[in-house]
């Protein structure tokens, strides 16, 4: 295990369908495993700039959120940083933007973390609300979630499966 700051965020809204994914990605994680202490898992939602602390904490990011890069819903991205300033905005939302920004202005504080972002083509519908993830990006959880396990262990932190999912336990 390294000492490593290891920041899994997922943003995005969970009330416009597969915009919510990144945050869903965060509830699974947080369900199913338990992870070494250096790896925090961030419920972000739509913070945006007030996400500033939190990464300028961290030594490494994983940004998780859907990504429009005109590709099939359901096609799994990985975005490196040096890519991600290139293809500002890299979504169409002002949550998004404002993510960039935080990690521009932790630049800035002179603590910018390493940063990778894995994201998912989303179904397009924004014609209406909806907390449910669309049958393509359902699809791919557990290879979005197993594209951020890899993500942490290359940098540096462990992770177990749990034999049941928290979610499952009752409590009496």
């Amino acid at each position: 295990m390294s000492n490593k700051h290891i920041l899994v965020l997922g943003v995005g809204n969970l009330l416009l369908g597969d915009e919510g994914t990144g945050v869903r990605v965060i509830e699974k994680l947080e369900d199913e495993y338990l992870f070494s202490q250096n790896v925090e898992l961030y419920d972000g939602g739509t913070l945006g700039l007030r996400l500033l602390e939190p990464i300028s904490q961290a030594d490494f990011v994983i940004l998780v959120d859907i990504v429009h890069a005109k590709g099939a819903p359901g096609t799994i991205y990985r975005i490196e940083e040096k890519d991600l300033f290139k293809k500002i905005p890299y979504k169409c939302s002002l949550h998004e933007l404002n993510i960039v920004e935080a990690l521009i202005y932790a630049e800035e504080l002179g603590h910018k973390p390493e940063t990778v972002v894995i994201g998912i083509e989303p179904v397009v519908d924004f014609s209406s609300c909806s907390i449910e993830l669309s049958d393509p990006v359902r699809g791919r959880m557990e290879d979005i979630v197993s594209a951020v396990l890899k993500e942490i262990e290359k940098a540096g932190g462990t992770w177990r499966k749990l034999e049941e999912p928290l979610r499952s336990v009752r409590v009496l």
